[in-house]
């Protein structure tokens, strides 16, 4: 048999509902609601931690990030670790990844060092915009040497701790020096030329990636750092915004009154809009070059063999909760993420209501591949609902850090600490997951059953190792 290409495209920090697909009528995605009614679109999917490092290795190895030891950021991925591109290698695929990967802490390296492999052929890592001399900024210079002092998004401040101890200095110019990087001011103009991004990067050394062929079946995986903070963009893609007509998170009255009247502070309707807009123009941006790489393929004559999966790390508070950024406790507005998957063969604006996982794409694409899933895998193949032949048995989402635990049903998300202190909501009545209603006795059954489903989870997701011989 001829084996699938498959394509991620991968974005960083994306909300669920930062889609047009998804029922966001102001944000601009033509590109990715056309993939969206071409695909499957699964409205339920929930990654297995709210921060970029382990989110990224749970997904691609297709466990969840207690069982590797990755639960919170700053941990360096072994270099054995079983990931998708070693398995996918031992069956003739060329493997890529382009742009962002985040295996490896960001601040206290040199990137310019070669990246471990990690079971790909081909890397171009730039896992932050502009900020380090790595594949980027060679890409860029190569474009337009003169503009270099444009690309930077602004020194990470744990970066400038690590330079400042080590005395380094990197010779890049920062944006926002001598004050440091803000992450959540708003929208900021892109200062060097639009082709300069590190969207354009990633979209244009995919599709060099994907024009050069070869007999091989591939694996690209395309790493956008958009919509991550801060939130740069063209122009041209912030004009498609007019902020005044964007509208706000829907707080409870308790919280709305906790906002600032002052225009300038942080949580005020004006930092709230101005933060929308930033954070919809990267979409956008990336929507245009989603766009372009899927009319490579087409011209490649490959679309229709090859796996396009459309998906991102985690999500972003994006003011609601007074909050920006990611993290505990995994809240919707943090682990509800996108996932497309458009698949050879498989019928045509698909849409699938169920819980789906993280971890569950890498055992899909193996399915879908013919390739044996490992037993050590935790994922559930979504093969079946693809071919519009089967049911999964998965009705609930695990998400973990450090001292804590997330069970998200339909219905509710149940968390629970290393201290037993326990928390839960009801969607249905709280979509915004603003009211613990776990002290409640009305809620006494549905708290009582989550802990059962949350044992339940953990006991059938143990893969030991397996004995070879009887004792």
């Amino acid at each position: 048999m001829k084996r699938p290409n498959i394509l991620i495209l991968y974005t960083d920090q994306q909300r669920w509902d930062a889609l047009g697909a998804n029922g966001n009528a102001e944000i601009i995605t033509p590109n990715l609601d056309a993939l969206a009614a071409r695909g499957l679109n699964c409205a339920r999917h929930f990654v297995q931690n709210p921060v970029c490092m382990p989110s990224r290795i749970s997904m691609l190895s297709g466990r969840y990030p207690s069982s590797l030891g990755i639960t919170h950021m700053g941990v360096p991925v072994p270099e054995d670790t079983i990931t998708l591109p070693g398995i996918l290698k031992q069956y003739g695929y060329r493997t890529a990844n382009i742009g962002k990967l985040h295996f490896l802490p960001h601040a206290n390296r040199d990137h310019r060092l070669p990246h471990p492999s990690y079971g790909f052929d081909h890397l171009e890592i730039a896992d932050e915009p502009g900020v380090y001399e790595d594949a980027y900024r060679a890409w860029a210079r190569s474009q337009a040497p003169e503009q270099m002092d444009g690309i930077s998004a602004g020194l990470p401040p744990g970066t400038r701790v690590w330079q400042q101890t080590m005395g380094i200095d990197d010779g890049v110019t920062h944006r926002g020096e001598p004050e440091g990087r803000h992450d959540h001011k708003g929208a900021i103009p892109f200062a060097a030329d639009d082709h300069l991004t590190h969207s354009a990067f990633v979209g244009e050394r995919t599709i060099d990636y994907i024009q050069r062929g070869g007999d091989a079946p591939f694996l690209c995986i395309s790493g956008f750092y958009s919509p991550h903070a801060p939130w740069i963009a063209p122009q041209k893609y912030l004009d498609l915004y007019d902020p005044a007509q964007l509208s706000l998170p829907s707080f409870p009255p308790a919280t709305d009154a906790q906002r600032p009247a002052d225009p300038d502070a942080a949580f005020s309707n004006e930092q709230l809009r101005g933060a929308r807009q930033g954070y919809y123009a990267m979409v956008s941006e990336v929507d245009h070059y989603v766009g372009r790489i899927l009319e490579a393929l087409d011209a490649s004559g490959k679309r229709d063999d090859t796996i396009v999966i459309f998906t991102s790390d985690h999500g972003e508070w994006l003011g609601d909760h007074l909050r920006f950024g990611k993290g505990y406790p995994a809240d919707d507005a943090v682990s509800r993420v996108p996932l497309i998957i458009d698949a050879p063969g498989q019928a045509e604006g698909l849409r699938y209501d169920g819980v789906v996982e993280a971890l569950d794409i890498v055992p899909t694409l193996l399915d879908l591949a013919a390739i044996q899933i490992p037993p050590f895998m935790q994922g559930e193949s979504l093969a079946g609902v693809l071919a519009g032949t089967g049911s999964r048995r998965k009705e609930l989402a695990l998400t973990e850090g450090v001292g804590w635990k997330c069970l998200r049903s339909g219905q509710f998300r149940y968390l629970v600490h290393a201290d037993g202190r326990e928390n839960l909501w009801d969607l249905r009545a709280d979509p915004g997951e603003y009211e613990d209603v776990s002290r409640s006795d009305s809620y006494r059954n549905a708290l009582a059953e989550c802990r059962r489903a949350l044992l339940q989870r953990l006991l059938e997701a143990e893969r030991p190792l397996p004995r070879t011989w009887a004792y």
